[in-house]
This record gives C-alpha cells, sequence and structure tokens, in this order.
C-alpha cells in the first residue's frame, strides 16, 4: 500500500506540474486520450507483472502484440473470415505462445530472457511474413468491432455526447485488472505465484506445483498481450507488421516495476501496475505537450526503469536491515533475564 500511494503522489505530482506549464494538459481531449492509451498499455503491463512475480521476464511482449494484432485483421479482410472465430483464432495463439514459453522455462530449464527473446524475433518475423510485410486493416466491412476502443462510455448507454467521457476501452481494463487483483491476491494459486516468487526451491519443497504455476503466469502474459494487440489494431486500424508493438514490452515492463513489481520476484500490486501504467503514459504525454523533443522519449523510460529498480533495491536492503535488528533484538531480550525486583 505504501508503494502504491508514492508512485500515485509521484503521478499526481507530474499531472499537476504539467498542467501549469502546459493547461492544454488538462483539455477533454487530452485527458480521454491519456485514459485510452493507459488502458490498452495498462492490459499488457498486468500480464508482464505476472511473470515478474514468478521472477520471470517476458520480452516477446511486444511482438505477440504485433502477431495477433496482424492476424486477426488479416483473417477478416484477405479470408473472409467471420468475427468470432478471427477472434477466437487470435486468442487461441496467444494462449499457446504463452504456454510454450512456460514449457521451455520449466520443463527444459531456459533462461526466460532466452526464451522470449527467440519469441521476440520469431514473432516479429512471422507476422512480416504471412502478410508479406503488407499494413493491414479492418477496412469498413467490420465496424462493430471499433466501438471497443473509439466510442466512450456515457455515449454508448445514453446515446448523446458529452464534453468528457471515458473511452470504453477502460472497462476493459477495469475488468481485466478486478479479475487479476482477485486471482493474485484472493486465491490460493495468487498466493503460490508470490511464494514461488519469493523462494521457488522453498515453494516446491512446500508442495507447491511451481512449474505449473510459472506457465500459468506465461499463458496470462501471453494471452493479455494478444487481447491488447487485438485492441491497438481495431484502435489504429493501420498495423505495419514490422513496426507495430515494437517496444511494448518496454513500457509493460516499466510500468509494472514502477507499480511496484520486484524483479527479484515475489512482490506485486496489480493496481500498482496500473498507476505505473498511468504515470508512464502521462510522461510520454507531458514530452508531446511540453515540446520535449521526441527523440529523448526512450532515454526517458530508460531512466525511469533505472530509477525504480534501484529504489526497489535500497528499499529492499533498508528492510532486511530492519528485520535483522529487530531479530538481533527480540534475540537479546530473551537471553537476558528480568532484573531483580
Amino acid at each position: 500500500m505504501k508503494k502504491n500511494l508514492g508512485i500515485f503522489s509521484l503521478l499526481a505530482f507530474v499531472c499537476a506540474a504539467t498542467a501549469i506549464i502546459n493547461p492544454a494538459f488538462l483539455s477533454a481531449y487530452n485527458i480521454q486520450n491519456t485514459i485510452r492509451w493507459s488502458s490498452l498499455f495498462g492490459i499488457i503491463a498486468i500480464g508482464a507483472a505476472f511473470v515478474i512475480i514468478t521472477g520471470g521476464i517476458d520480452l516477446s511482449i511486444g511482438s505477440v502484440v504485433g502477431l495477433i494484432g496482424c492476424l486477426v485483421p488479416w483473417l477478416l479482410t484477405h479470408h473472409n473470415w467471420p468475427t468470432p472465430p478471427a477472434l477466437a483464432a487470435g486468442m487461441a495463439l496467444a494462449v499457446l505462445i504463452g504456454w510454450v514459453h512456460g514449457l521451455l522455462v520449466t520443463k527444459l530449464k531456459m533462461q526466460p530472457f532466452v526464451v522470449t527473446l527467440c519469441g521476440l524475433l520469431v514473432y516479429r518475423g512471422a507476422a512480416r511474413y504471412f502478410t508479406g510485410d503488407a499494413t493491414q486493416g479492418f477496412g469498413s466491412g467490420h465496424l462493430a468491432l471499433k466501438h471497443l476502443t473509439k466510442d466512450n462510455v456515457l455515449f454508448w448507454l445514453t446515446g448523446r455526447t458529452f464534453a468528457f467521457d471515458v473511452p470504453m476501452v477502460f472497462l476493459v481494463l477495469l475488468v481485466v485488472g478486478i479479475l487479476a487483483a482477485f486471482f493474485l491476491n484472493r486465491t490460493i494459486w495468487g498466493r503460490y505465484l508470490l511464494a514461488l516468487g519469493r523462494n521457488e526451491q522453498a515453494a516446491r519443497f512446500s508442495g507447491i506445483p511451481t512449474d505449473r504455476m510459472i506457465i500459468v503466469a506465461y499463458m496470462i502474459c501471453a494471452t493479455l498481450a494478444g487481447l491488447a494487440g487485438i485492441l491497438f489494431s481495431i484502435d489504429v486500424n493501420s498495423v505495419q507488421p514490422s513496426g507495430f508493438g515494437n517496444f511494448y514490452e518496454l513500457y509493460a515492463i516499466a510500468a509494472a516495476v514502477l507499480g511496484g513489481c520486484s524483479l527479484r520476484g515475489g512482490e506485486g500490486s496489480i493496481l500498482g501496475v496500473i498507476i505505473g501504467t498511468a504515470l508512464m503514459r502521462v510522461l510520454y504525454n507531458a514530452i508531446n505537450i511540453l515540446g520535449i523533443p521526441t527523440q529523448l522519449e526512450f532515454a526517458i523510460i530508460g531512466l525511469v526503469i533505472l530509477a525504480g529498480v534501484i529504489v526497489d533495491e535500497l528499499v529492499r536492503r533498508l528492510a532486511a536491515r530492519r528485520r535483522a535488528a529487530a531479530r538481533a533484538q527480540k534475540r537479546v531480550d530473551t537471553e537476558t533475564p528480568p532484573d531483580a525486583a
């Protein structure tokens, strides 16, 4: 909770500072746009958080977004698939990718970095191959799908246009976030994930099916990346296989780390991840609104990740010292006889 409060305070500070420097930041259009993109990136950040909690990493998120984001419109427009089977095929492929990642990590004992780095290359190449490197889009025959990202909640409920409205994709993030938080904090499987992230060997000796839980984490990550890929492609409606989704894993990992997920594993908060995602998008928005050169975007994100890791390490060391001091004091108190009356 303290980490969530800290990252929320930083988010509020960045918003306030940007609004003071340029009041256009508070325009209804800009806020709606920031919420929409924060929601889209929040979905993949939640998936990345599950893998990070296990002590792993997934570098293929952006390529999975690109692969599924290209596959669905390709099936719809080039092969005239009905919408439900095309969406189901895209999501099934995403689940399969996560399952394969988990198997390679658990059964072959491969490093997650290597497995997902190879996936990053393979999925990007596959998307470019089956599309012929041609830009994909949904065209005019699948306008109903655009309601998922283009419509707003109040407009959808009332049919009226308001000065400010909440994007529909925010509801998707809300549902994903609630389900993820419930799974992580209110189910035995969530506790298993946190336990194996803290100490996998101890968790295994305690009877926790660690291999199965790691596979589940990678499947969740890839599934949410596939879902986000579909939503991103619907939103932009112009998907370039060679570049769509590039570096999205960087945003996801940064948001998860900023949100309180330790890269060592065993710690994480879904609410913190969502706040961290919002902070990342607000920073990106501030770069544009304040006239900072966009070439510095990735440099700023990299510095933010580095700062998050440094703070996480310092907090861990401080907490470890305090625990050691408390144990030492308790030992002294129990070993020292009470003074005679």
